[in-house]
C-alpha cells in the first residue's frame, strides 16, 4: 500500500469534520431539523407551506460556500476516473439507495449517529460496507 503524502491532510480533514459537526448540531438545535441533504432536497419536491425558503437557502449555501472559498485560494480540480455512463449510473444508484435507506450519508452518518439512532448505525454500516465491497471488487477482482 502506498500513501499519497501530498493528499494526506489530517489537520484540514479534522477542521472540515469539526465544521460539519458543529453546523449539523447548530442546525438541529436552532431549527429542530436534521441536516440530511437528501431530505432537504426531497422536501422541495413535496413542499409544505413556509418550508421552501430554508431548504433553498440550505442548498444554495452548499453551492455558494465552495465558490466563495475559491475566491481566496486555488481550488484543485477533481480527477474523476470514470466516464459519463458510470457517473450517471452511480448517481442513480445513490438516489435509489437514499430512498430505500430513508436518508443519505449526511443524514444517517453525521446527524443520525450523533443522536445515537440504531437505524442510522445500521444504514451507515450498510453504506460503508457496500462501498468497501464495491471498491474491492472493481479494483482487485475486475482490475478497474
Amino acid at each position: 500500500m502506498n500513501i499519497d503524502w501530498n493528499a494526506f491532510t489530517p489537520l484540514a480533514s479534522l477542521a472540515g469534520g469539526l465544521l460539519i459537526g458543529v453546523a449539523a448540531a447548530l442546525f438541529v438545535l436552532l431549527n429542530g431539523r436534521i441536516a440530511g441533504i437528501s431530505g432537504v432536497l426531497g422536501g422541495l419536491f413535496r413542499p409544505v407551506g413556509g418550508d421552501i425558503g430554508w431548504r433553498l437557502a440550505f442548498l444554495l449555501g452548499l453551492i455558494a460556500a465552495p465558490l466563495a472559498y475559491g475566491l481566496f485560494t486555488v481550488v484543485p480540480l477533481p480527477r474523476i476516473d470514470a466516464g459519463w455512463g458510470a457517473l450517471v449510473l452511480a448517481g442513480l444508484l445513490v438516489g435509489v439507495g437514499t430512498r430505500y435507506g430513508a436518508g443519505c450519508t449526511s443524514g444517517h452518518g453525521v446527524c443520525g449517529l450523533s443522536r445515537l439512532s440504531p437505524r442510522s448505525l445500521v444504514a451507515t454500516l450498510a453504506f460503508m460496507g457496500a462501498g468497501f465491497v464495491t471498491v474491492f471488487v472493481l479494483r482487485h477482482l475486475l482490475g478497474f
